[in-house]
């Protein structure tokens, strides 16, 4: 097993990245302070529960914990305040109080939305995030939790630091092909933003990576996970350095919401998103040879690498103006400088990224 911590003084916490480690579940709560006197709450979503709910809830109920659970439907459209309200009565119901806690089972959806139910039940009680999918390394760490609106993504949310993320690489080998795709994505996005040699380590290892070689694995999900922890470590809520790891995502939110969260899953769009980003940064003097090295990991990994051309380049860019990153009428993009070194760019015009969604539809 290895071990990470994310350094935020009072509410540092550990990351655990290992195979089997869920199987003592019941040690790893304990040993973060979370003891069975009060009852906890498991929310994940079906294709979870299926495959993992049941021996979660068996480990935890011989650790004396008493167990509820609420599973939704897998998919972004339920990271919705429908089932916010819904997940906090059924919390309401189990008697859930202050020293409860929230189990985050399953991937980016249910991670954003156990956390912010925890965040928000009553004013804020703990949660542990127990990731199931390759994407989730990145969620899950960093206490971002969210739902989304109707006409933007995770703009309804808090900071909410879990207690502790529990990564047990076994728990990944029922993943989807295209999940593990979309997953690598992001894996490979976080050496893109602050360290080439992790990228090259990542580019040298991929067939391992899409067998889901446990060694590998656990090793890119360590080196991914440790940068993101560095990051948030100095900027918790993303008043400065923090916005680095939005590599790819001015793009790729817009694509997910254009299409209703329906086409693309995450890693896909933003797979998308890090060859626009590398584009637009050519637009202000930086080498081709960016774009080219990002577009040949993208289609390496199998994620899509262009815009399906019947999407409307103007609803793209309505999108982009309700993300978090416009600001006072201007957008904000994470552009690279050379892979593993990125720049935070307040420059960028509406015309440059017109002209780059264009060309990535062309492309397609």
């Amino acid at each position: 097993m290895k071990k990470l911590m994310v350094d935020l003084g009072e509410r540092s916490y550990p990351i655990l990245i290992g195979q089997g480690i869920s199987a003592d579940v019941v040690k790893h709560l304990v040993d973060s302070g979370i003891r069975p006197s009060s009852p906890l709450l498991i929310v994940t979503d079906q294709n979870v529960a299926a495959h993992h709910l049941q021996p979660l809830q068996e480990a935890l109920q011989a650790g004396g914990y008493r167990t509820h659970d609420y599973v939704i439907p897998a998919g972004e459209s339920s990271k919705s305040l429908a089932n916010l309200e819904e997940i906090i009565g059924v919390a309401l119901e189990a008697g859930l109080d202050r020293s409860s806690v929230i189990v985050a089972l399953g991937g980016g959806v249910v991670g954003d939305l156990a956390g912010f139910v925890a965040a928000s039940y009553m004013r804020g009680i703990r949660f542990v995030q127990v990731p199931t999918t390759i994407l989730a390394h990145d969620s899950s760490v960093g206490g971002k939790v969210a739902v989304n609106h109707r006409l933007a993504k995770n703009v309804i949310g808090a900071f909410h630091q879990p207690e502790l993320v529990l990564y047990d690489t076994e728990l990944l080998q029922t993943l989807p092909e295209r999940e593990v795709k979309a997953g690598l994505a992001e894996v490979v996005k976080e050496g893109l933003i602050l360290d080439k040699e992790y990228v090259e380590w990542f580019s040298d290892h991929l067939d391992e990576l899409l067998k889901l070689d446990p060694t590998t694995l656990e090793n890119a999900l360590f080196e991914a996970c440790r940068i993101k922890a560095e990051v948030v470590s100095q900027d918790e809520k993303e008043s400065g350095l923090r916005e680095v790891l939005n590599l790819g995502h001015t793009i790729g939110h817009a694509l997910e919401a254009v299409t209703s969260y329906k086409t693309f899953l995450h890693g896909e769009a933003v797979a998308v998103g890090l060859i626009g980003a590398a584009k637009l940064s050519e637009a202000f003097g930086r080498p081709a040879s960016i774009t080219e090295k990002t577009r040949e990991l993208v289609a390496r990994i199998g994620c899509p690498a262009s815009i399906p051309a019947e999407l409307s380049t103007d609803a793209i860019l309505e999108a982009m103006m309700h993300d978090k990153k416009f600001r006072e009428g201007r957008m904000t993009f994470i552009l690279p400088l050379d892979i593993g070194r990125v720049e935070i760019n307040r420059k960028v015009t509406i015309d440059q990224v017109r002209q780059v969604i264009d060309e990535l539809k062309q492309e397609g």
